[in-house]
């Protein structure tokens, strides 16, 4: 009997971890079913949408029925498909927006502040001048003086992002350099590069990683109103932004714009849902509470 219940209560224990972590939580389950399921729309587009992003079915501003689960455009486009297609063009410009803007800022954040001094001053003036301005106005300016186009809307969102990476991993690294395991590689004689790449960085990399996942959700939306101002891809694209300019023109069609909301509006609270449970994983005071 003893054995049992000692049984019983190791089992309810583990039961109570399972339920503490961060990633059990419905909302983040959710959130990664979410993603994953717009991943695979992404690799498998071809296989699942019904028609071609570009295909005239021959129907126009047809309404949403069972042959067209989200209606025809003004061109006889499949809706439902364009939306699916869309995956492609949206989530790797936004992806990538994130990539480069992290390498960037931590690059330079790392040497303004490992090294300080006149390279952390100059460093940090121009990201206080980015900043300083909206994101959405920065981004349209950049992306005008370049040209429209999806890798045009990509720079100008880097330029925007970049600093915000830049100053957290300054943050990090400021308080970071002064802990005693720095102190002592910097006893023995290891260079600074080598600290900075093996000793500094690796434990600065938590908030990097967070923040990162969340600004996923934003750079998808900014990709988008690039787009929807003309400012990103260009028609016929089957981009999200793009797709809602067209039911824009066509006001009283609502359903052609209503598929690349949704598409928007489900991936982006898939993401912050799953950058939530990623916080809360990595932070270890919230996983002692």
């Amino acid at each position: 009997m003893t054995t049992f219940a000692s049984a019983m209560g190791a089992t309810s224990r583990v039961f109570a971890r399972s339920r503490k972590h961060p990633f059990a939580r419905p909302q983040v389950v959710f959130g990664v079913v979410i993603v994953a399921f717009w991943i695979i729309v992404m690799i498998g587009a071809d296989w699942i949408a019904p028609y071609g992003p570009l295909a005239d079915t021959g129907s126009r501003l047809l309404a949403p029925s069972m042959e067209h689960l989200f209606g025809t455009d003004a061109l006889g486009r499949d809706v439902f498909s364009r939306t699916l297609y869309g995956a492609r063009l949206s989530l790797p410009v936004a992806a990538a927006v994130i990539a480069v803007a992290v390498i960037v800022g931590c690059v330079l954040g790392s040497i303004a502040g490992y090294f300080g001094g006149i390279l952390d001053a100059i460093i940090m003036r121009f990201a206080d001048m980015t900043m300083a301005f909206p994101p959405i106005l920065l981004a349209m300016a950049v992306t005008a003086a370049l040209g429209p186009g999806l890798l045009n809307a990509l720079i100008a969102l880097v330029i925007v992002w970049w600093p915000t990476y830049a100053r957290l991993i300054r943050g990090q690294i400021l308080s970071i350099k002064q802990r005693e395991f720095v102190e002592s590689a910097v006893a023995i004689g290891a260079s600074r590069w080598r600290i900075l790449g093996k000793h500094v960085l690796p434990h600065s990399s938590t908030p990097i990683m967070v923040n990162a996942t969340i600004d996923l959700g934003q750079a998808i939306i900014l990709v988008a109103s690039l787009s929807f101002l003309g400012l990103g891809a260009l028609p016929p694209s089957p981009e999200w932004g793009a797709m809602i300019t067209e039911g824009a023109k066509n006001f009283y069609q609502w359903w052609i714009a209503v598929g690349p909301g949704l598409a928007i509006l489900s991936i982006v609270l898939g993401i912050n849902f799953l950058g939530d449970g990623l916080r809360d994983a990595l932070d270890v005071k919230s996983r002692r509470r």
